[in-house]
């Protein structure tokens, strides 16, 4: 795939990038060990110092930012600016509390026969960061912020379609103070990630993005004895029961599925109504899927952008299309539209059955897919019935239903009467075959570090301080 932005709004090319060659790959992996070693000692004051001023230089330039986000890959420019300042704010997050998250960690030293016993999380150096373009920003920032102030140095490979946030993320790095080589982007293809992740000197990396494409990096990572972190997409469950607020739910539902144009591995997909409420919840889901406008994602009144590809497209109209043919009810959508750009309108599938391919298969675009259920039971065996298991968005008012959910529902993240979204502050991440490991939170910012083991002996001068 060329290195390349695309408008998905006009199928326009804007601007081309060549492919870095094999001699200026190595020179940034030499720079990134030589920037490693000194970089390392820099203290949390300064690294904090860094990235703050990381995000106010985004706040400044959220408006420029923004519009180079939608054109490149489709979310209307108010996502975008949200996008935008979200990174900011978690920057200043990980500059505030990563100190304190990576402090030592005191243990039982009269249990050990120590005067002293601890845990003192260090940075481990060049950490490869494979990201995916539907949050251009804000998921190579939810790598990189807990990362710099941990103390490791990194190299995004982005997205070949968004090729100019990749090269902005670096610039804002190195413009905010960080040294030469602390942050840098490699514009490269996907066939020349495999040689840079078996180089020793990259020694872990985090990918988001498909299954296939996790296996693959998972298995060279494996073979290298190299620590990963995988986010691989979901198939999230929304579970209506009868106690919840109807119409705040079927709301909610709508921004849960529409979210960046339906292109979000946290967007709920499958819509789990118990029957007591179904019929109330189909009628309101539908009326506020079918009221939001789709078109231009820079203009202001813009719910639903086109998706980022044509490709995009074709494979949510063979999903669509293969469930129809098989016998589902379309009660909106359906189509994509005519014309210039990638759209593709919010649509909503029912009765579907185990032979459609939209039952196991995660669809990234704007399409919902709504099931009736007769009971808790039901509702959790269905929810569960998918190999993904990343978020889950549950609605009751019920303590005894909420206790059951909480215990029996497979997912790494579980949001009760709200919408799944990922925060600074909590952890993400998720089971099965969306992944495993954790970004974010005290959690996240301890992947990429050694927690090495200090023993102290009895008698020693020594101390943790």
């Amino acid at each position: 795939m060329a290195i390349a932005t695309v408008n998905p709004a006009t199928g326009e090319i804007l601007k081309e990038f060549d492919e870095l060659s094999d001699d200026e790959i190595e020179g940034r992996l030499a720079v990134s060990v030589s920037t490693f070693a000194t970089y390392r000692r820099t203290s949390f004051s300064a690294r904090a110092a860094w990235l703050n001023e990381a995000a106010t230089i985004l706040d400044i330039e959220v408006e420029d930012v923004a519009e180079m986000m939608t054109t490149e890959m489709g979310k209307t420019v108010a996502a975008a600016r949200e996008e935008v300042h979200k990174c900011a704010s978690a920057c200043r997050y990980f500059a505030r509390h990563a100190e304190a998250f990576l402090a030592d960690e005191p243990a039982d030293a009269k249990a050990v026969g120590a005067s002293q016993a601890f845990v003192r999380y260090q940075p481990i150096g060049p950490v490869l960061a494979i990201m995916p373009w539907n949050f251009p920003l804000w998921q190579a920032m939810r790598f990189a912020a807990p990362s710099l102030m941990a103390g490791n140095v990194g190299l995004l490979k982005h997205a070949s379609n968004v090729p100019q946030t990749a090269m902005y993320l670096q610039g804002l790095f190195e413009r905010a103070g960080f040294p030469k080589g602390a942050f840098q982007t490699l514009l490269i293809g996907s066939g020349k990630i495999d040689a840079i992740l078996k180089d020793p000197r990259v020694v872990a990396v985090t990918l988001t993005g498909s299954g296939p494409a996790g296996a693959a990096v998972a298995a060279t990572a494996g073979a290298h004895v190299k620590k990963a972190v995988l986010e691989l997409g979901g198939s999230d469950p929304f579970i209506v029961m009868p106690s919840a607020d109807i119409e705040r739910a079927a709301d909610v539902a709508t921004t849960a599925r529409l979210l960046n144009n339906g292109q979000s591995c946290i967007n709920a997909k499958r819509f789990i109504v118990h029957e007591a409420v179904y019929e109330r919840f189909e009628r309101r889901f539908v009326e506020s899927m079918s009221s939001k406008i789709v078109g231009n994602p820079l203009d202001e009144v813009t719910d639903v952008g086109p998706l980022a590809s044509e490709q995009q497209v074709l494979d949510v109209t063979e999903l669509v299309d293969d469930a129809a043919e098989k016998g589902a009810t379309i009660l909106c959508g359906g189509k994509a539209l005519g014309g210039a750009g990638w759209y593709f309108p919010p649509t909503i599938l029912a009765e579907v059955t185990p032979d459609m391919r939209v039952h196991s298969e995660e669809v990234f675009g704007p399409v919902a897919i709504l099931y009736r259920v007769k009971s808790i039971e039901e509702a959790i065996a269905l929810a569960n019935a998918t190999q993904f298991g990343l978020g889950s968005n549950v609605w009751t008012e019920d303590e005894t239903e909420r206790s059951r959910f909480l215990d029996d529902i497979e997912a790494g993240m579980l949001f009760f009467n709200g919408n799944t979204t990922s925060y600074p502050e909590l952890p993400f991440g998720g089971i099965k075959n969306s992944g495993y490991g954790r970004e974010l939170s005290a959690h996240g910012i301890k992947e990429f570090c050694n927690a090495k083991t200090v023993w102290i002996g009895v008698g020693s001068a020594a101390t943790s301080e």
